[in-house]
């Protein structure tokens, strides 16, 4: 039962760093874009799209931004790992 379990955690983990890796790359190049407005440039049709793609990106982030804000964060990453993964599991029919 054991080496089951460890590799269910083992694999939700893995899954979960690709996810958070592929977000934090798409945040990559925002504080440029978004100083362009404020020196007097206007921002392009597909600069808004970019915009809007990176800030959806924030917020696919923000549970785990949350949790590591929170006093205690080390033992509670486990626990966000399989609550995102339990909630997966339901989604996917």
């Amino acid at each position: 039962m054991r080496p089951v379990l460890a590799r269910n955690l083992l694999a939700a983990q893995q899954r979960e760093r690709v996810f958070i890796l592929q977000e934090v790359l798409k945040v990559r190049g925002l504080m440029p874009l978004l100083m362009k407005q404020r020196n007097g440039l206007r921002w392009t049709t597909a600069e808004r799209r970019q915009l809007i793609e990176t800030l959806r990106a924030f917020s696919n982030l923000s549970p785990y931004l949350f949790t590591l804000a929170l006093p205690g964060s080390v033992l509670i990453l486990p626990l966000l790992a399989w609550w995102l993964d339990r909630r997966r599991g339901q989604r996917v029919h």
